[in-house]
């Protein structure tokens, strides 16, 4: 008989990435309303399928993914900016699903549709290889204590992942306040050997982003922000 020996102990199995922290939040009125009237239209149910855009926006155009739109200000003014450009927009915050879908009515733009889920999982079973034109990725949580560095969504694992569903050309942008994090991103990115970046540190704001009234907040109070802007060899 085999001599028998104890199993080592296991190591806990590894934390998915994830594109957000679950944040409860309240609902005004007219957010509710927007959800309501707007969301059937132009909110998109998560599938196990493939999406295809020329279906879902009626032409064929460049299609840019935005993970994690916060209350959606600076997405509706992209979308505005770059009329000719079709965007995608993750955000499991309902409030924030609420305030976009409120702000696509009040300046009635067309070329905007929302997916109130994981962007992780959108970009696995949604989004088709080399379908993506650009990817923005603006402020995204920056897990301040270095315990929670892990969590950050900018990591090697999730870039080479982003990176197949980018086309040759194709865009990455990512924007932070948080200069630690900063520094990742500009580590992680220029690591991955598929990426290009196109300044030779950080990048200068491009003109379609918007600043938001918390940049501007923190600008004059003397904070930084970094733009990095990196393309697909």
């Amino acid at each position: 008989m085999a001599e028998q020996h104890s199993n080592p102990p296991q190591e806990p199995p590894r934390r998915a990435i994830k594109s957000f922290v679950t944040r409860a939040g309240r609902m005004g009125t007219g957010q509710i309303k927007a959800l309501a009237e707007l969301g059937p239209k132009f909110v998109l149910p998560y599938q196990g399928e493939r999406l295809d855009p020329a279906q879902v926006f009626g032409r064929q155009a460049p299609l840019v993914l935005e993970i994690g739109f916060g209350m959606g200000g600076a997405t509706a003014e992209i979308a505005q900016t770059l009329p000719d450009h079709d965007f995608i927009g993750c955000e499991v915050h309902e409030p924030g699903v609420g305030a976009l879908l409120k702000l696509i009515d009040e300046k009635q733009i067309a070329n905007i549709r929302i997916v109130q889920h994981d962007a992780v999982e959108v970009l696995r079973d949604m989004i088709g290889p080399g379908v993506l034109a650009g990817v923005h990725i603006f402020f995204p949580d920056p897990w301040h204590k270095k315990r929670h560095n892990k969590r950050r969504l900018i990591q090697t694992e999730f870039v080479a992942q982003l990176v197949q569903h980018l086309a040759p050309g194709g865009y990455l942008h990512c924007a932070t306040d948080w200069q630690p994090y900063a520094e990742q991103m500009l580590e992680v990115l220029t690591a991955e050997p598929a990426l290009l970046n196109t300044a030779p540190g950080y990048a200068d704001k491009p003109a379609y982003r918007p600043l938001t009234k918390f940049e501007n907040r923190g600008i004059k109070l003397g904070h930084g922000v970094w733009d990095l802007v990196f393309r697909k060899r």
